[in-house]
């Protein structure tokens, strides 16, 4: 390595989760850096669907201590997200370094080591605020598709114009797969492919904001939660998908989308659902989710089933790694919004029970080192 730095706390990730962590060990005056791939805070939201929306209204879509510029009973646009993200690091003067990727977290003696390209740093504690699903996942036989098919995942969908002229087949009926299939519907021919987890009894909008979000926000906060017999139960089910929020399957029908069964392979070319319909698309987009990437973490945290081992995000047995951001980390409300700001000051109260003195010359210290330039070799996305 080039050169070593030394820092009490490493942030890994300058989404929302990171940010909060960020807010909250300010507060306490601890010493800490943003670490983030992007070449701006916020530009992991400004790269995604161009028509995107929050399903949160904007009076519950706020991290701890300023809420985001927009009317309360409104629908946050992805890039409001963003340019509130930037505002927020700016405004509670973080210490952030964009453009940075992390390749490597390993332990050293009694500090964590956290590689950047030809850069390390050395830590005492190390949030990973990356998020729980960063690889996009298509499946294997989408290699046998006709060349000629275009192939975006929802992560590269950024309007219609991306297609071309002919049938869009959108591959899963998650929220996801059906907004972009009614979105794609208004111009193209379009078929939905997939099974829907049910979907929520009540009209997405402002009059759900003003009158049933007050409810769901206390349901997802409050009682399901891992702490209750309930929200256990919810954790478990909810891993198999969310019920549809905004798009129903009546909007999808109304709009003309043909609903098929799950695609599950090729033949000719084309793709091909589990009922044995061939499905002639010009252009086909993959709403098939995420895997959770985490093999950049060299440190035995992690269970037979590759999920990191955790009690509300403090790692057991690997004293001073932590995780925020994780679907029901805590509750339901964990991985939005509204409930990261909890979560994340669980997370600085344990780093600060561990970190003694203030260091407010360590704090200093840090702070203009974000400032310095750093060399990286980016090999992982935040």
């Amino acid at each position: 390595m080039n050169r070593s730095q030394t820092v009490e706390t490493v942030i890994v990730g300058g989404g929302a989760a990171g940010l909060a962590v960020g807010y909250h060990l300010t507060q306490r005056n601890r010493p800490f850096v943003v670490l983030d791939a992007h070449q701006r805070i916020g530009d992991s939201w400004r790269t995604r669907w161009d028509s995107l929306r929050l399903f949160t209204p904007a009076k519950y879509s706020r991290l701890p201590g300023w809420p985001i510029s927009a009317a309360a009973n409104s629908f946050p646009t992805k890039d409001e997200v963003a340019d509130y993200l930037q505002a927020y690091a700016i405004r509670f003067e973080m210490p952030t370094r964009t453009g940075v990727g992390v390749t490597g977290v390993s332990r050293r003696d009694d500090r964590y080591v956290v590689e950047c390209g030809d850069e390390r740093l050395e830590a005492d504690h190390v949030v990973v605020a990356t998020g729980a699903n960063r690889v996009p996942r298509v499946p294997e036989f989408a290699e046998e598709l006709n060349r000629e098919i275009v192939q975006l995942h929802s992560s590269d969908y950024r309007n219609p114009a991306q297609l071309g002229d002919g049938a869009v087949l959108v591959v899963g009926a998650g929220n996801s797969g059906t907004e972009l299939a009614l979105e794609v519907s208004h111009s193209h021919d379009t078929v939905l492919s997939g099974h829907p987890s049910g979907q929520v009894p009540f009209k997405h909008g402002p009059a759900m904001a003003r009158f049933v979000f007050p409810i769901v926000r206390l349901v997802n906060h409050h009682v399901l939660t891992m702490r209750t017999p309930m929200g256990r139960r919810a954790a478990h089910h909810l891993a198999h998908g969310e019920p549809l929020i905004r798009v129903k399957m009546q909007d999808l029908q109304a709009a003309g989308v043909e609903l098929l069964p799950r695609t599950v392979g090729a033949l000719g070319g084309l793709p091909v659902t589990e009922d044995g319909r061939v499905v002639e698309a010009a252009s086909v987009i993959w709403c098939t989710g995420f895997r959770r990437d985490f093999g950049w973490i060299d440190l035995p945290v992690f269970g037979a089933d590759r999920e990191p081992v955790h009690e509300r995000g403090v790692v057991v047995g690997e004293p001073g790694l932590y995780f925020v951001g994780l679907p029901f980390q805590y509750a339901k409300s964990s991985e939005f919004l509204p409930g990261m700001g909890r979560d994340a000051e669980h997370i600085a109260r344990q780093i600060a029970a561990r970190s003694p003195g203030q260091r407010r010359q360590a704090w200093m210290s840090v702070t203009k080192m974000a400032r310095a330039p750093i060399s990286h070799n980016s090999s992982m996305t935040l």
